[in-house]
C-alpha cells in the first residue's frame, strides 16, 4: 500500500483577462490555492479551488496548518473516507465556504493523483458518459457593459460556434435589464439561447415581477435570482414562473442541493466543485439532480468542470470564462462551440510549472498533525 509522503501548498493570484461585474460585486482577482500530493510510489497529483478576490490567505492557512499535515501517512486511494475524516476535523468551521475550498484542493488532487496511477482520465474514471460537451459564453455578458457590447459579444460568439451567452441582470429599473436582453435577443435571433444571472441581488418581489418579462424573451434560466439561503422564496418564486431557476454556486453542501430539490425550488443545478468541496461531494450532487430529473450545468471552473459535466448523463452547458491560460500550457480544445475533453490521465490540466514557481515558492508539508 502506498502511502502520501509530502504535500506542496502554492497560491497564484490571477487577474481577469475582461472586467467582471455583476449585480453585487466586482472581480478584481483569482486568488487560487494549489495542492500537489507525492505518494510513496512516486506517484503525484495536482488540485485547486479558488476565491473572488478575497479569503485566499484563509484558506492556505487551513491547508497549511490544519488539514495538509493530516495527509501525511494516509493512504491516496481512501479518497471519500480521507475527505469525511477531514470534514469532521473542521466541523466548527462547516458547512462553510473557507473550509470547502480547502477541502476542495485536497480533493482534486487525490482525484488527480489517482486517475493517473490509474491510466485513465477522470471524465472516464468518474463516469465516461460523453467526450464533448456545448459551451455557453459569460465572458461578455457582465452587468456594467452597454447593449451594444452585449451584442457584439453575443454575435461574436455565435459566429464562433457557440450556443448560447449569459447576460448578467440586475439594473436598477427593469426597463434597462429588458432593453439589453431585447438587444441581444434581436441580433441572435431565436435559436440561440439566453440566460440570465440575478448574483442574489433581488428580493423576492423584484424577482416575480421581472419574471414575465424573461418568458417574453425565451430566457433559458434565471440564475441565483435570490438570496442563496433561502429556499422558500425560491420555491415560491419557481411556482410563479415557467423561466427555470437556477442555483448552486452558493451552495456548500450535499444538503443544501437535497432541500432544494426536495421543494421544486431549482430546475438547473449549478454545484461548483471548489465550492461544495472537491469532486467525492460533486459527483453526489449531480447523481442526487439526475434522480430529481434535473440538469447539471455547473458554476464557473471549465477546465476542472469540463471532464464532470462529461461524466454524467444529466449536464447540457459548460460555462465558458477561461481562468488558467496564465498558468498552463494548453488550453481547453474547443471547436465550432463544444470543449472536447482530453484523455491524459488525471484532471487534464497541463500546468506550467515554471510559470506557477516564479509566481509562487511552495510550502511543503511532510510531517504528521
Amino acid at each position: 500500500m502506498s502511502v502520501i509522503t509530502h504535500v506542496e501548498l502554492r497560491m497564484v493570484d490571477l487577474v481577469p483577462k475582461v472586467e467582471r461585474i455583476d449585480a453585487i460585486q466586482t472581480f478584481v482577482s483569482q486568488e487560487t490555492p494549489i495542492l500537489t500530493i507525492y505518494d510513496s510510489d512516486g506517484a503525484v497529483g495536482t488540485g485547486y479551488s479558488y476565491t473572488i478576490g478575497t479569503g485566499g490567505p484563509s484558506v492556505m492557512a487551513l491547508l497549511e496548518h490544519t488539514l495538509a499535515p493530516r495527509l501525511i501517512g494516509q493512504d491516496p486511494d481512501r479518497i471519500d473516507g480521507i475527505w469525511r475524516d477531514l470534514l469532521f476535523v473542521t466541523h466548527a468551521t462547516a458547512v462553510g465556504a473557507i473550509t470547502s475550498l480547502a477541502l476542495a484542493a485536497i480533493d482534486t488532487a487525490l482525484w488527480d493523483l489517482k486517475c493517473r496511477k490509474q491510466g485513465l482520465p477522470l471524465w472516464k474514471a468518474a463516469g465516461g458518459s460523453r467526450d464533448k460537451i456545448p459551451l455557453y459564453s459569460t465572458e461578455g455578458g457582465w452587468l456594467h457593459l452597454s447593449p451594444e457590447a452585449l451584442v457584439d459579444d453575443a454575435l461574436e460568439m455565435q459566429d464562433a460556434g457557440f450556443k448560447g451567452s449569459k447576460i448578467k441582470i440586475g439594473r436598477p429599473h427593469i426597463s434597462e435589464d429588458a432593453a439589453r436582453l431585447s438587444a441581444v435577443r434581436e441580433a441572435v435571433g431565436p435559436g440561440y439561447e439566453i440566460f440570465t444571472d440575478g448574483n442574489q441581488g433581488f428580493t423576492l418581489s423584484e424577482a416575480i415581477r421581472r419574471a414575465p418579462m424573461l418568458e417574453e424573451l425565451g430566457i433559458g434560466w434565471f440564475e441565483e435570482p435570490l438570496p442563496a439561503d433561502d429556499v422558500a422564496a425560491h420555491t415560491q418564486l419557481a411556482r410563479s414562473t415557467s423561466v427555470p431557476i437556477a442555483v448552486g454556486e452558493s451552495m456548500y453542501s450535499l444538503s443544501q442541493f437535497k432541500d432544494y430539490l426536495q421543494a421544486g425550488a431549482a430546475s438547473i443545478v449549478q454545484v461548483d466543485v471548489a465550492r461544495i468541496g472537491g469532486i467525492t461531494p460533486w459527483l453526489k450532487v449531480a447523481h442526487m439532480a439526475e434522480a430529481f430529473n434535473v440538469m447539471v450545468c455547473p458554476h464557473f471552473l471549465m477546465e476542472l468542470h469540463l471532464p464532470l459535466v462529461c461524466a454524467i448523463p444529466n449536464a447540457k452547458w459548460l460555462e465558458y470564462i477561461p481562468q488558467l491560460d496564465g498558468i498552463t500550457e494548453e488550453g481547453m480544445r474547443i471547436e465550432d462551440g463544444v470543449a472536447h475533453v482530453s484523455d491524459v490521465p488525471g484532471l487534464g490540466i497541463k500546468w506550467d510549472w515554471a510559470r506557477l514557481d516564479a509566481l509562487a515558492s511552495p510550502i511543503t508539508i511532510k510531517e504528521h498533525a
